[in-house]
């Protein structure tokens, strides 16, 4: 019998790897890779990563008028490194994130997207294969969901474990995967898209068990960490499709619209406690890594 790993693909879902430390990543076979600032600073502290700092920190001397912009220079390139080695491993996309604190910035986040993908070209990789804010994450109700589908986002990554977290901690209670609120929310926004027809890829991410993992096979994409890979890859259970396009269409769903109304918008996610208050902790923590990532970054530029 194959593995649960093998399984799940055969489901229909794209494994993708949640990760920025590719020397790990490679024998799980995944098509894509997503990685942000924590996973980026986690794999900094790695000495086998050593050369990839350096090649940031000799481009980010070169580029910037004070020690602030030349660190922001080095932390792009050292995205760009990261992204350029994942991308010598897995066949498809990876996905770099632009720097939390443009969160509220618009053309902030456009600017320095473009940017980014400019440093892709300089090292040889096109567009195609690098997703910046077209991977809308973060994400935690139904309602960002909607309006990132109304907006033609290419992806958004819902964050079952850290959904389960705040319902853990708000009730006390233990959550089997079957009842699992993460994973509810992954599956009814699954419903949502595929009733009504959208394009938009829904890949689950942040899981906290091989079980949320499996209680969403059939999901578009699923993005998973290497150590939650191994355990797939070591176990035979059976992992039988739960999400289903077909069957989503006959759901009896109401249809909801944001694309031109913002105040409908913001006053129906401030109703969901939980995501306004996981969303503010998320911005709030991957700006404070890119922080510690950069004043990482500072020291080597003034040694």
């Amino acid at each position: 019998m194959s593995n649960s790993l093998e399984q799940l693909k055969a489901s229909g879902t794209t494994v993708v790897s949640d990760s920025g430390d590719f020397a790990s990543i490679g024998k799980y076979k995944p098509q894509d890779a997503t990685t942000n600032p924590s996973l980026i600073l986690a794999a900094s502290k790695k000495p086998e990563y050593a050369k990839l700092i350096d090649a940031a920190v000799e481009y980010g001397k070169a580029h910037g008028k004070d020690l602030d912009e030349k660190t922001d220079a080095t932390l792009d390139r050292l995205l760009v490194e990261f992204g350029k080695e994942i991308l010598n491993i897995v066949p498809g996309k990876v996905s770099t994130e632009v720097d939390a604190r443009f969160s509220f910035d618009t053309q902030g986040s456009v600017n320095k997207a473009l940017h980014i993908i400019d440093l892709y070209k300089s090292v040889g990789i096109d567009k195609s294969r690098v997703l910046i804010k077209c991977n809308l994450t973060l994400l935690f109700s139904k309602v960002q969901a909607i309006a990132a589908a109304e907006a033609n986002a290419y992806l958004i990554s819902p964050f079952v474990g850290r959904i389960l977290d705040w319902y853990k901690a708000k009730t006390g209670k233990t959550y089997s995967k079957e009842e699992d609120p993460g994973v509810a929310s992954v599956k009814s926004i699954f419903d949502y898209y595929k009733k009504f027809g959208y394009k938009t890829i829904v890949m689950g991410a942040s899981f906290r068990s091989v079980g949320e993992i499996t209680e969403l096979a059939g999901c578009d994409y699923l993005t998973i960490s290497p150590n939650l890979l191994e355990d797939m890859m070591g176990s035979t259970e059976a992992v039988p499709k739960k999400l289903d396009a077909t069957n989503a269409k006959s759901l009896d769903i109401e249809k909801k619209s944001y694309i031109d109304n913002e105040s409908d918008f913001r006053f129906d996610f401030n109703e969901d406690q939980m995501g306004v208050e996981k969303l503010r902790e998320g911005i709030s923590k991957f700006a404070a890594d890119a922080v510690t990532l950069k004043d990482i970054l500072k020291a080597k530029i003034e040694a």
